[in-house]
């Protein structure tokens, strides 16, 4: 999104993605997002799919642990869902080129890309940040692939390396990511699998069931290859169970098929048999019917310990280096706000090179917007996790 915004408005600039992942394309991470008004906007002003990016949903509404619809619950409000698989190729399309004709096979024509591109390297782990003095550039350091270190100048420096940034880390050392308490089931399910009583309940509604220790959602979201048509759509749900830091439970659970320990996400096909086959009997114990089939029909489920982070500054070295997006601060899943983060941080940057406001404008937005949404996750996290939910069973 930051590269885009920077190519948009000073497109003679020469940007340079230094990206983690050593593959050329980052899958699909089974993930749903809920598509806020900031990634709204920032998809209408500057990404212009010339296709829609959502599902709509009507309503939100809370289930019992029987299954029925919790009284007084049902809100009349529309939110907009989305999938991070459906985002991401989009933004590499606008971004760098790459293409997304096949990917999208219910465009009949894509827009064209016009505009400048970034360059976006492949397996890069930045080792060093060292300022080359007032009024001179920012000496990135980093190594290749091939371990190779590698080194640029650049006179802006966007961290935007998510929750536990490197950039940060270097920075701002005492900040820390911490494990919260809890962790996140995630999974899909194609909604022609759906019974008609979880359809019934779930099909373009935002549904949720509270009991003590225990949350789970559900809302449907783009389905393979982008499309919104009915009966083609994923049915994306997110689970959050409790497990003590330090826990034999929570090493177990973390730790994948081949012996790895994973620190914060175990992702798809990497769970161990036997600790999937605990949750599918927890989920048949505890859930609402409708969330125990979810659960029950899951082929590829993932896990994400929920964790906090974040830094009292964004701006470091003269204004030379900003942290933006997860690598300011880290939002509990609960906002469903860290995808609208890192387009809130975005379209700021824009208004910025536009001049429609300062510097110091820019890093009092980012800044109050990363504490106040910050601040509300942790909240709604312990509330759910360690309180008690208005409409909790």
């Amino acid at each position: 999104m930051h590269a885009h915004t920077v190519l948009t408005h000073s497109p003679s600039t020469k940007v340079t993605i230094l990206e983690r992942s050593p593959t050329a394309l980052l899958h699909n991470q089974g993930a749903g997002v809920v598509a806020g008004s900031e990634t709204q906007e920032f998809f209408e002003k500057y990404v212009r799919p010339g296709r829609d990016i959502a599902v709509t949903s009507q309503q939100r509404l809370y289930l019992d642990k029987q299954g029925g619809i919790v009284e007084g619950s049902v809100d009349k409000r529309q939110q907009r869902m989305t999938s991070w698989d459906l985002l991401y190729r989009f933004l590499r399309w606008r971004v760098d080129g790459m293409a997304v004709e096949e990917y999208f096979n219910d465009i009949k024509a894509i827009p064209v890309n016009s505009g400048s591109k970034a360059e976006y390297l492949n397996g890069c782990t930045v080792s060093n940040l060292e300022d080359l003095g007032v009024s001179k550039s920012i000496r990135v350091t980093w190594k290749d692939k091939s371990v190779k270190s590698q080194s640029a100048d650049a006179d802006l420096v966007i961290a935007a390396d998510g929750g536990s940034s490197t950039t940060r880390r270097l920075l701002k050392p005492a900040v820390e990511r911490k494990y919260v308490g809890y962790v996140a089931f995630r999974g899909t399910v194609p909604e022609t699998q759906l019974s008609e009583a979880a359809s019934t309940v779930f099909s373009e509604h935002f549904a949720f069931y509270h009991t003590q220790g225990v949350q789970i959602l559900a809302y449907l979201i783009p389905g393979e290859n982008g499309t919104l048509e009915k009966g083609h759509r994923l049915m994306n749900w997110v689970w959050y169970v409790n497990f003590e830091e330090g826990s034999t439970e929570l090493d177990d659970l973390m730790t994948d098929n081949d012996g790895k320990r994973h620190a914060i996400t175990l992702p798809p096909g990497g769970m161990k048999k036997s600790e999937w086959q605990k949750q599918i009997k927890l989920a048949d114990d505890v859930l609402p019917p409708q969330y125990a089939e979810l659960v029950n029909k899951t082929q590829q489920p993932f896990v994400q310990a929920i964790t906090d982070n974040i830094s009292d500054e964004n701006s470091f070295m003269d204004g030379k280096v900003l942290l933006v997006g997860d690598a300011l601060a880290g939002f509990r899943p609960h906002t469903a706000a860290s995808t609208g983060q890192a387009a809130f941080d975005a379209l700021t940057l824009g208004e910025w090179m536009q001049g429609k406001i300062d510097r110091t404008e820019y890093h009092e937005r980012c800044l109050s917007y990363a504490k106040e949404v910050q601040k509300h996750g942790v909240m709604l996290g312990e509330r759910s996790q360690f309180g008690r939910h208005p409409f909790a069973s």
